[in-house]
């Protein structure tokens, strides 16, 4: 049984823990997950308001916020869900196909 701090991308599924066991907190940040992107949002500053509306929404915590104001994306992390381009109510974020 390994622990959460043990696992990374390229742990084979045959070692994971049973979810149930997994109760460790904050551990997304230790797996990169922008690879399984096939969209990719892109920040437009110039239709920003800086509400940061999108920063709650984001379920992968993937939109950093440092005085108070909202920074580009963590690809690393950020999986292309969308749901921040449709909460951003100014359309400063676009959507692509992710270019791999």
């Amino acid at each position: 049984m390994k622990k959460a701090a043990e696992i990374n991308e390229h742990t084979p599924w045959q070692e994971l823990t049973p979810g149930a066991e997994i109760y460790e907190p904050a551990t997304s940040k230790l797996v990169n997950t922008g690879d399984w992107r096939t969209m990719t949002p892109v920040f437009l500053k110039d239709k920003c308001k800086q509400c940061l509306l999108c920063v709650p929404f984001c379920p992968d915590s993937s939109i950093p916020v440092q005085d108070g104001k909202r920074g580009e994306f963590d690809f690393m992390h950020c999986k292309g869900c969308g749901i921040c381009y449709k909460v951003c109510p100014f359309g400063a974020i676009q959507f692509k196909r992710e270019e791999k």
